[in-house]
């Protein structure tokens, strides 16, 4: 299983995590999401999860985000 993580900026609440978690979770191979607005970090574990998706699905959130 592979950790990624990535910084997301914009986030400001738990309604902004939330966004985020449903997006990334919509992805295949995803296992284990954790989101923090109050860092601006997202972790995300699983199997055939790639960069360009994750940070696709931040973005369809309305927020960006860049691998660290």
């Amino acid at each position: 299983m592979a950790v990624s993580e990535y910084k997301v900026t914009g986030m400001t609440c738990g309604h902004c995590e939330m966004s985020v978690r449903e997006e990334v979770e919509g992805l295949g191979g995803v296992d284990e999401i954790q989101v923090s607005a109050q860092s601006g970090r997202l972790v995300v574990s699983g199997s055939d999860v790639d960069d360009a998706s994750v940070i696709a699905a931040v973005q369809e959130a309305g927020y960006s985000a860049v691998r660290v």
